[in-house]
């Protein structure tokens, strides 16, 4: 597939989208997020492959390695994304250039030639990360302002191009009549306020302006969740509800993982006619699978009983677990502690199991039939844990016969 125009698609159906795409299937027109019979449309040629992320996950651990062999990585962005602090001698732009050079030449040895990297140099994470986007799949680009590099090379971009200016703040900036990067390096640091409509405002213009400021906090997990596009044969109630309860433990699962608990449960669905449904429910904060069964029950149930929803044939599904709490600020119910203790100690039992002997080792009963229908996914912020979401495949060549052989691929970040 190599020099090909290649999709990645989370299941082999025509009506899911592409999730990732290759650098020749840009250049052909596709787009990250185009319905793979769009793709096939517009690229008749175009190769598309199911996702397989327990290999992403360890070529990321690999790279990660990697990295922190030449220069210690101080954050890790994303899955293809690291930041790597240059202090000392290595602040000086010839130094930072050749030990981007030797991450480069090390990728290339030990994860595989065709793993390209892109490679930003600057004064702060914010810009080192615009820089890296500027030149892709195999760049460096260097941005010195102290030769003058900023804003001058950065003139041609859109604002929408920087990290944290979505559509939303480019919206905002628009009404203001800022739509060039000329005009938004003309902000004062009171207008960017305005615009952010606080102190992130600020914080953007002075990592635009070279400061080099620390990551921005990232709050706590707000939710979890997991969601799946059903394949064709699955697009039916009783499957799309079974589908339900897998996504559910696994983010059960996840959520005893985090130490946390849950409060709210909220289950979406999204037809075959692009009509949606969603419901929610509140409840004391637990992390319970039993208790979070009992709610996806109940909601589901509200769902059959509308018959507009209840005819219609499932296309996608998710759940997500809000309202979270930390477990040391989680107060047991005062007259059901001891429960609440056997109940914890019975799932930390059936969590390990898995986690040992592979997923779905044991599950509830709802899920039966659905047991193989809930991959993991990789979000642009959150890695996932092979360990808890999935079988890894050390353990799964010990207790199943068969698997596919791990090859190179290509990544930038």
């Amino acid at each position: 597939m190599r020099g090909r125009p290649v999709g990645v698609a989370p299941v082999l159906a025509e009506t899911t989208g592409c999730i990732a795409v290759s650098i020749e299937a840009k250049r052909a027109g596709i787009k990250r997020g185009m319905r793979v019979a769009e793709a096939r449309a517009v690229c008749p040629g175009i190769r598309i492959v199911e996702s397989r992320p327990e290999v992403y996950i360890t070529y990321h651990r690999r790279l990660v390695e990697i990295i922190e062999s030449c220069l210690h990585v101080s954050k890790v962005q994303s899955i293809d994304e690291v930041t790597c602090e240059l202090r000392g001698s290595l602040a000086a732009p010839e130094r930072a250039v050749e030990a981007a050079k030797k991450i480069k030449a090390e990728i290339a040895r030990r994860a595989g030639a065709c793993l390209r990297s892109s490679i930003g140099i600057a004064p702060n994470w914010l810009l080192a990360k615009v820089a890296s986007d500027m030149q892709k799949p195999d760049g460096l680009v260097v941005l010195n302002d102290d030769a003058g590099d900023i804003p001058a090379k950065l003139l041609h971009l859109a604002p929408t191009d920087i990290a944290g200016i979505g559509s939303g703040t480019g919206g905002r900036l628009r009404i203001r009549g800022v739509d060039t990067m000329e005009k938004l390096y003309a902000l004062t640091m009171a207008e960017m306020r305005g615009v952010w409509g606080g102190v992130v405002g600020e914080r953007m213009w002075r990592l635009l302006h070279c400061e080099d400021l620390p990551f921005f906090e990232q709050e706590g997990d707000k939710s979890i969740g997991h969601g799946k596009v059903l394949p064709p044969e699955r697009r039916n109630n009783a499957d799309a509800l079974a589908d339900l309860h897998r996504l559910l433990q696994k983010a059960a699962m996840r959520l005893r993982d985090s130490g946390l608990y849950a409060g709210l449960l909220h289950v979406h669905a999204r037809h075959r006619d692009d009509t949606t449904w969603s419901g929610e429910i509140r409840f004391n904060e637990t992390q319970d699978t039993l208790a979070l069964t009992h709610a996806l029950n109940e909601l589901w149930k509200r769902r059959m009983a509308r018959a507009e929803d209840a005819r219609k044939a499932p296309l996608r599904v998710g759940v997500t677990l809000a309202r979270l709490l930390r477990a040391d600020g989680h107060t047991p119910d005062l007259f059901d502690a001891e429960k609440e203790r056997r109940s914890g100690r019975l799932l930390g039992a059936v969590d390990e199991i898995n986690r040992v002997l592979g997923k779905n080792t044991v599950y509830f009963g709802g899920a039966h039939g659905a047991t193989s229908d809930a991959p993991m996914r990789i979000a642009f912020t959150r890695i996932p844990k092979p360990e808890v979401e999935e079988i890894d495949r050390a353990r799964k060549g010990r207790f199943a016969r068969g698997g596919k052989q791990c090859g190179q691929g290509e990544a930038s970040g």
